[in-house]
């Protein structure tokens, strides 16, 4: 292991002149080039932890490369080459090929390769867009009413260089961009391309300084903005448009974010995420401000020349990427145990007494639970939009229908948008406190408002100091929607979303509640659209943050999306996915969806992270449609409720080990392909695989479903399929394809309740899939506050053993609430025949005590409520 003898670096770290190197673990190696010697030992926004148990590995200069191994990963540098890049750094990960990482942070450009528009600084009309076949990455920019700019590095001397760019021209007349260096403007015609899902290269010479500038594509004549722009490349002069130079690594990642779903009704393109095919992906954190906010010296910043970067090399180890993610950028927020629950929310005016006399006893009626009640935008006054009164209209007493909701157990989450128009009542208390009248900003509709800085530490006390009046009534879930107004976080390195995510996490724990946003990440506000990829990226989102897909359209195509997308976004750390559940649009028929696909829908929001039903105007409750789908919805949103002790037990998991909640069958069978082929089905868990129906039908609906190796047993009819495999399911509304892995304990509540927290967890269901030894340790805590964080939590661990049974461990832990005993129901699946005798803890019990269904293959057992504190054991005989 070598490094400097007076070096003053933390451990594991290898020096080479202005290059530095941190062995983090394994897999993952910090690597740092500044130009001036002096390196940064803070963390960052994004890496907040680096200092992790130091990996063995060897280092040596082979060949004139500084060559660092670590048995899981090589990396290779070429001595006194200057800033890394992709022709002076290889990575080889011990199960992937040697790759040459592309140095580039969003919105710059390196010389001689071409960037992705849409990955650089977009302004005006100018924004990311999807909808057109032939471009490369993520998407393209359209909107040429604006400008695509960006920094250019690496000029080598001064002189004439090509700006070319990649452009589509799918009208019949020629258009005009203007490509601008510094005072420089050249005019570019731009001929029609046939088709705007045809592409053409076009560009100007202009004469640029050594090492670039700040340069910029856009439009040159107002009506002839007509074109769009896939990507840009500075060249020397003579060069023809250069390929994508890491095109094979973007083409071998799995995908993972992008800022919103918005009014998306299929798949659509996502930014690069950490798990890639071929084994490696570079988190380039050169540009990301400090831990605290603020931003790094001058000395620092990626306009001289600094890097820093984190080189994850995993090979086909996905599960250890995310644990390398998990420990370098902190783990997943806590979520309090009741956002496990039913939501329900719509973007409708409802009144106090819509809530009171209408949907509770809706919920009450059809014994469906409900833990939080959503209320939209239309609540506030005296504005609709952003207003920071009550709506006297339609609450008259806000705190009576708040101490009401507390009252029957409910959660009340309030939509939010970050602005305020200068005729609030309340504007005076902002300008009273920031000492000057806020800018005028662009808000939903036309809406004139005024618009903060949340980087300004000032404006953002005036901006939470608006939320006290409401929290002073009761706690509130706080809905903090940037979709549509121009407020900003200016400070540089920082995405704007994950920034005002961080604040409302703090503002929530600081009242001794688990502080969470639920939002957007890891991009910029914007008004109603994607706004250009900011450095720090959504790195950071997931310590703060439930992020949410929101407006998208309902259709088959893209309920087969979501679930593909919640898997995807785990992939980058994110463990919690809200979609609005049954989409938030509809097109077609009204108000109402088709009722299978409303009720596939609600079949796909329970073995979700989160379920919260929502649309824009349109009906998403189970009385709003027919049999058979209404009594589909009322069983799927039960079993949700149920399922909490297991969901709020991978939750802790996701935490603890960077692993989602809703996995990637690749994360556990990355030698398959069929593992990233069936996009659609996923684990919840280790243990079940869940494939939502995607298309329509009521009765006898096909779903062609993989199976991994082992055995796995339907929830629902007991039957056994065994992997390798694809088979064609069938099921009907009331049933979708769900399968226990042998082995597999899945835990649920035994007892019916409305809402989460109504009663103590002391009567457990426990679902056995027999065929395989197997375990699972079930997590509690008192579900809300802070008390997790000193020790006031518990495990129980269920073992089960095809030769001894089910032995329920004694409880490991306490914490305010935990019940003393515990009455515990033992369903053993693919049982073949009904056992001679049920045994707990060596004795027979009562016939009475346990039964077998012979049509599901299970033995059902009830045991009386039994001590937490002593271990338990059921067997048969």
């Amino acid at each position: 292991m070598a490094a400097d003898d007076d070096d003053p670096s933390p451990p594991a770290t290898v020096r080479d002149g202005r290059a530095r190197f941190q062995v983090l673990s394994p897999t993952l190696i910090r690597m740092e080039y500044a130009p001036d010697g002096r390196f940064e030992d803070r963390p960052t926004f994004n890496a907040v932890n680096r200092d992790l148990p130091a990996p063995a590995y060897t280092t040596d200069v082979e060949g004139g490369e500084r060559v660092i191994r670590t048995g899981r990963l090589t990396l290779r540098y070429r001595l006194n080459s200057g800033p890394f890049s992709e022709r002076n750094v290889t990575v080889e990960p011990r199960d992937g090929e040697a790759a040459h990482p592309v140095w580039r942070l969003a919105g710059e450009c390196g010389f001689g390769v071409p960037c992705e528009a849409e990955l650089l600084r977009l302004s005006g009309g100018a924004a990311l867009a999807d909808d057109q076949r032939g471009s490369t990455g993520p998407g393209f920019v359209d909107g040429m009413d604006g400008t695509v700019a960006w920094t250019q590095r690496g000029v080598p001397a001064a002189g004439p260089r090509r700006v070319a760019f990649r452009y589509a021209n799918g009208t019949t007349e020629t258009q005009a961009a203007l490509v601008t260096a510094g005072d420089t403007r050249v005019r570019v015609d731009l001929p029609p391309t046939g088709s705007w899902d045809d592409w053409a290269e076009a560009g100007a010479v202009l004469t640029l300084p050594a090492g670039g500038g700040n340069l910029s594509v856009g439009c040159a004549e107002q009506g002839l903005c007509a074109f769009n722009v896939d990507s840009v490349a500075v060249t020397a002069t003579g060069v023809p448009y250069p390929p994508m130079p890491d095109a094979a690594h973007s083409a071998a990642n799995l995908g993972g974010w992008r800022r919103s779903l918005d009014y998306a009704d299929g798949p659509r393109p996502l930014f690069d995420g950490l798990l890639s095919r071929d084994g490696w992906f570079l988190l380039n954190d050169s540009a990301t401000a400090l831990a605290d906010g603020k931003p790094r010296p001058a000395r620092n910043s990626s306009q001289n020349g600094y890097q820093d970067g984190y080189l994850f090399g995993y090979g086909q180890d996905y599960r250890q990427a995310l644990k390398d993610l998990r420990d370098l950028t902190g783990p997943a927020v806590t979520l309090p145990r009741w956002a496990f629950g039913t939501w329900f929310s719509r973007y409708y005016p409802y009144k106090d007494a819509d809530y009171r006399d209408d949907i509770l006893p809706a919920f009450r009626k059809y014994g469906v639970p409900l833990d939080v009640l959503v209320v939209d935008t239309d609540f506030k006054s005296p504005h609709f939009w952003n207003g920071w009164g009550w709506n006297p209209q339609l609450f008259p007493d806000p705190e009576g229908f708040l101490g009401w909701a507390t009252g029957e157990g409910l959660r009340v989450a309030l939509n939010i948008h970050p602005s305020i128009r200068a005729d609030d009542p309340r504007y005076a208390e902002v300008t009273a406190t920031v000492g000057h009248e806020l800018p005028e900003g662009a808000c939903e509709a036309g809406n004139p408002c005024r618009v903060f800085d949340f980087s300004d530490p000032v404006q953002l006390r005036a901006y939470f100091d608006l939320h006290r009046p409401f929290d002073a009534l009761a706690p509130i879930v706080w809905w903090p929607d940037t979709c549509c107004d121009s407020s900003v976080a200016t400070t540089p390195g920082i995405s704007p979303d994950s920034w005002i995510n961080a604040q409302y996490a703090a503002y929530i724990d600081g009242q001794g509640r688990r502080g969470f946003s639920w939002n957007r990440s890891g991009s910029g506000f914007t008004v109603y659209g994607e706004s250009a990829v900011y450095p720090a990226g959504p790195w950071a989102d997931h310590r703060y943050t439930v992020d949410t897909s929101m407006d998208t359209t309902s259709t088959w195509e893209l309920l087969a999306f979501a679930a593909r997308y919640t898997v995807l976004r785990g992939a980058i750390g994110m463990p919690y996915e809200s979609h609005d559940i049954g989409g938030h649009n509809y097109p077609k028929n009204g108000n109402r969806l088709p009722p299978d696909l409303y009720a596939r829908w609600v079949q796909f929001g329970a073995f979700q992270p989160v379920l919260r039903l929502h649309s824009n105007h349109g009906y998403r409750l189970p009385w709003d449609y027919p049999q058979p789908a209404r009594d589909a919805a009322v069983k799927f949103l039960r079993l949700r409720e149920a399922l909490v002790p297991y969901t709020y037990t991978l939750a802790r998991q996701a935490r603890d080990t960077g692993l989602p909640m809703a996995r990637g069958m690749f994360l556990n069978y990355p030698g398959f392909q069929e593992a990233y082929d069936f996009t659609s089905q996923y684990l919840f868990g280790d243990d079940l695989l869940v494939a939502p129906v995607t298309g329509p039908g009521t009765d006898g609906v096909r779903t062609q479903v993989w199976f991994p190796p082992g055995t796995w047993t339907d929830w629902f009819t007991g039957r056994s399929y065994t992997g390798p495999k694809v088979e064609t399911i069938t099921t009907d509304l009331g049933t979708m394809p769900v399968f226990q892995r042998a082995g597999g304990i899945l835990p649920t509540r035994t007892d019916d309740v409305p809402a989460v927290d109504a009663s103590p967890l002391d009567k457990v269901t426990l679902d056995v899939a027999t065929g395989a030894d197997g375990e699972f340790r079930l997590y509690e805590d008192a579900g809300e506050g802070h008390g997790d964080r000193a020790g006031e939590l518990a495990w129980t661990t269920v073992r089960y053993s095809t030769a001894g049974g089910v032995t329920i461990g004694a409880r490991d832990g306490t914490f305010p609430g935990a019940v003393a005993t515990r009455a515990w129901t033992v369903r053993l699946h693919a049982v073949d025949a009904a056992p001679a005798r049920v045994l707990l803890n060596g004795a027979e019990m009562d016939g009475g005590a346990w039964s077998f269904d012979a049509d599901t293959r299970t033995v059902t057992i009830q045991t009386p409520p039994l001590p937490t504190g002593t271990p338990q054991r059921v067997s048969v005989a």
